[in-house]
């Protein structure tokens, strides 16, 4: 925890951006940074609206374990999308978006 998952079409400096954003997460949620797993997985193709527009997206979602106000969930969204234009390669024109939401309670770890 926290499991960190990033969907994205746009050229992204993929290393860069869980670096800066690790150490992130430690101060807004209280965890430890070793704590923290990101991976990435390529967007091979989307769609937004009418499609007549640069369809280009990067999504964050990160799963926590229960506990955190939805108040730190919100203010760690709004830190991700402004973390996240600095490692894009040319943000103009990309649709940027972070979710922060508790994991299940099925969840388990070894």
């Amino acid at each position: 925890m926290p499991q960190i998952t990033v969907d994205y079409s746009a050229p992204l400096d993929r290393r860069g951006f869980a670096l800066a954003l690790h150490p992130l997460v430690v101060e807004t949620v209280d965890t430890r940074i070793d704590a923290c797993k990101t991976r990435f997985r390529e967007v091979e193709e989307c769609v937004i609206g009418d499609g007549s527009t640069n369809d280009v997206v990067v999504h964050v979602d990160i799963a926590l374990l229960a506990g955190r106000t939805d108040e730190t969930k919100a203010r760690l969204a709004e830190a991700v999308v402004a973390l996240l234009p600095a490692y894009l390669k040319d943000p103009e024109g990309v649709h940027v978006s972070a979710e922060v939401r508790d994991l299940e309670p099925s969840y388990r770890k070894s």
